[in-house]
């Protein structure tokens, strides 16, 4: 299926207003028997690009389902703000932004969510903070329920590669970002997307990121700076389905305090893929992903 619909939703934030670009598979017009699914990508930097496999949920259930993708504020096609100080780029301001679209999109009374990441991270946080009385089902799909969890894990990951790609992912991009994208892309082709060549999609994103003329104000804000979700996570008062790889970053130990702590959580495994299940095992992940959208 095709977009049928692209546009730029107005977002007005302490007193400016910017635009979040997004994308609707399906009409949105038309009358459903399920509710549409809203995508939240990861980063923070990253794009909706490398998550366009979701659009397989629009025929993949028994009810045709409307899929929104959107590309966070300081992301992509949406509006910049490389001269913002780093004071302004916080979880809030993301929620207030997704709230926002939300209702451009007349959808906020009745939506499914899938965070892919910090889209997970994020979406947690817009349960137990806000409580949005729309949001029926929960997909937390391979995001750690801490920032630490999902650096140590880098780190031990990291290890085991030769000392060369360690040194220059440790150095920063700051240092050479040529040699410094080449050497996390060789992390990425087996701890992120176990694909080769990676596809056309995720290259875009990984464009937007760590591209040459790549605005990196958002990865460079220190958002995520001390994150836990962990303590609060037995305020999140919807069905959720975790999810992660076998050969994710986003290791066991870093996503089980989703399934631990979040009453009723369910937990699913993908044994043949990395971060990205939604590539790695599309047909199987889009099933797991419909039924429980559908229980």
């Amino acid at each position: 299926m095709r977009p049928v619909n692209s546009g730029r939703a107005p977002f007005t934030y302490d007193g400016a207003t910017y635009e979040t670009y997004y994308k609707v598979f399906g009409d949105l017009r038309a009358p459903h028997a399920a509710p549409p699914i809203l995508v939240a990508h990861g980063g923070p930097g990253m794009t909706h690009d490398y998550l366009l496999p979701h659009a397989d949920l629009a025929a993949a259930g028994a009810h045709p389902r409307v899929v929104v993708f959107y590309d966070q504020i300081g992301n992509g096609r949406s509006s910049r703000r490389p001269d913002a100080p780093k004071a302004f780029w916080t979880v809030d301001l993301f929620l207030d932004e997704l709230e926002s679209l939300l209702a451009h999109l007349g959808v906020a009374d009745e939506f499914d969510m899938v965070g892919h990441s910090w889209g997970g991270m994020m979406a947690s946080e817009l349960v137990v903070r806000r409580h949005p009385k729309g949001l029926r089902r929960l997909v937390i799909a391979d995001s750690p329920a801490s920032v630490a969890l999902w650096g140590q894990s880098f780190m031990q990951l990291l290890g085991e590669f030769p000392e060369e790609v360690q040194e220059t992912v440790k150095a920063g991009e700051e240092k050479d970002l040529k040699a410094y994208r080449e050497a996390v892309f060789k992390v990425y082709a087996v701890y992120g997307l176990r694909i080769q060549p990676f596809p056309q999609e995720f290259l875009t994103t990984l464009e937007y990121r760590y591209g040459d003329d790549a605005d990196r104000t958002v990865p460079n804000a220190g958002i995520l700076s001390g994150w836990t979700v962990i303590d609060r996570l037995k305020d999140v008062d919807v069905p959720t389905l975790v999810i992660n790889g076998a050969f994710d970053i986003a290791q066991d130990w870093v996503v089980e305090a989703y399934h631990k702590n979040i009453p009723g959580a369910k937990w699913v495994k993908f044994e043949n893929s990395s971060h990205l299940p939604c590539w790695e095992e599309r047909e199987e992940y889009m099933k797991t992903i419909a039924s429980f959208l559908e229980a």
